[in-house]
């Protein structure tokens, strides 16, 4: 028989054994430990009823990074409607931007705001009305896209490539049925520089011994940040066009900067650029036409005082527009930082402390200043492109993109003309050889669809379906 002090060292192994279970059952669970995982999401805090589309939810692993994603199937025919990549611009901008302001089927009641967790309604004018969109966080410490370890915080260029090159491959092992449909990587703004670059590293892996092979047609590029000579040197030029910077003015700063406005190569340049920056620094450059404000935070929209109703009131006085834009922004904070929300959404617990929709304090290198070849080398290769502009934005002006564009030295193959929506016209096009098309916008500002949805959706339908705008 067993001694009592035998009993008693017996007891506690066992109990060892059981604390040392479950700590690597809690170290397994915890979100550092997780890898890939997604969810199926019916219904969402702030929208009334089942959502009416399939949305879902999830993270794929890259390394030390967990990369978010909304996954919404076409509203129209999932297993054939072609998958796009939408890529928000910042960088540090979420994908929920997109998703909400741009080309998703949410948006905010921001008109009927009360107070609380912000209302979501239907929006029709979705471009998964006709594809399936993958909206993803990137690069990490965007949105809900974290990373394991401090250093996996530190990104650039060229890594945000190879890591959504990775992630796109997971994906699609992880949804074997889209496989075959065609893919177009997509997005806006600074994404620009990773579009055609992630564009090219996929068309590299098709032409590798690399199995998945996936179905990739093409790309769409909006206000893209491209060519930083065309793209920053251009913003004068446009806005000159437009009356707001007058022809004296305008004048010496062309003959003295000889085109390099950005870094003035003599003291005359220099002092034309200051002048010129003086008289515009309260124009909204992201669209000039619109009033400048700022995002007026937590005090415009969850205080229903009267001077909380006046002050809303007067953001909706435009003559161009019937809100302030930045101050609508505030209501997706509100919502993505409520904690039943990210239960729907399945957020890992403790990975990302305060969501924000740009994230300004990124560990981020900027190494690619152009992305023009890649342009030229996809669409030599076959490939389709659709670059479009919102023609009243200053950031990436129609300017500049029409810059590169030229430089590009391809055959037009139909020229410049205007494309309609109910027998109006809602903008510009030109087709060029090797199927890369280009577009403007009318009323738009720098993303495009947040502007003109309806027109937008129109536009891309058609470019999708192979007809002319």
């Amino acid at each position: 028989m067993a001694t009592r002090l035998e009993q008693c060292c017996l007891l506690l192994l066992l109990l060892l054994l059981l604390c040392s279970c479950s700590s690597a059952a809690v170290a397994a669970a915890s979100p550092a430990a997780m890898s890939s995982s997604r969810k199926a999401v019916d219904r969402l805090p702030g929208f009334a009823g089942p959502l009416p589309f399939s949305l879902e939810t999830g993270y794929v692993a890259v390394g030390e990074a967990r990369f978010f994603y909304y996954f919404i199937e076409s509203e129209r025919s999932p297993e054939e409607d072609p998958v796009l990549l939408w890529l928000t611009g910042g960088p540090g901008c979420s994908a929920f931007s997109g998703l909400i302001y741009e080309i998703g089927p949410l948006f905010f009641d921001f008109h009927g705001y009360k107070g609380g967790l912000p209302t979501l309604h239907y929006k029709a004018n979705s471009w998964s009305k006709i594809s399936n969109v993958i909206f993803v966080d990137s690069p990490p410490g965007t949105g809900f896209t974290y990373a394991t370890t401090a250093e996996g915080l530190k990104s650039s260029d060229t890594i945000v490539v190879h890591q959504l090159y990775t992630f796109i491959q997971k994906w699609f092992d992880d949804h074997p049925q889209f496989s075959s449909n065609p893919l177009y990587v997509s997005g806006d703004s600074y994404s620009g520089i990773i579009i055609p670059t992630l564009t090219m590293e996929i068309a590299k892996g098709k032409e590798s011994s690399d199995e998945r092979h996936l179905n990739l047609k093409g790309y769409i590029a909006g206000n893209p940040l491209t060519d930083t000579t065309h793209d920053d040197n251009s913003k004068f030029p446009f806005l000159h066009s437009l009356g707001i910077i007058d022809d004296e003015l305008y004048e010496v700063a062309r003959k003295n900067c000889k085109g390099d406005y950005m870094t003035p190569p003599n003291s005359q340049c220099a002092n034309s650029v200051q002048a010129i920056r003086d008289c515009i620094r309260d124009v909204n450059d992201l669209h000039i036409l619109e009033p400048r404000c700022e995002e007026d935070g937590i005090s415009l929209v969850s205080d229903n005082s009267a001077s909380s109703h006046d002050r809303r009131t007067k953001l909706l006085e435009s003559a161009v527009s019937s809100i302030c834009r930045n101050a609508t922004y505030v209501l997706s904070k509100i919502w993505a930082n409520d904690e039943a929300v990210r239960e729907s959404l399945g957020i890992h617990k403790g990975t990302v402390t305060t969501w924000e929709r740009c994230n300004h304090d990124l560990l981020y290198k900027k190494q690619i200043v152009s992305s023009v070849e890649y342009h030229l080398s996809l669409i030599t290769q076959g490939y389709r492109g659709l670059v479009y502009s919102g023609d009243h934005d200053s950031v990436v002006s129609l300017i500049g993109t029409q810059g590169w564009l030229r430089s590009l030295n391809l055959s037009i193959t139909h020229g410049w003309r205007p494309w309609y929506v109910n027998s109006q016209v809602v903008g510009f096009t030109r087709t060029y050889s090797n199927n890369l098309t280009y577009a403007t916008v009318k009323g738009a500002g720098h993303t495009a669809p947040e502007y003109m949805p309806k027109e937008c959706l129109a536009m891309v339908d058609r470019w999708l379906s192979g007809e002319p705008l």
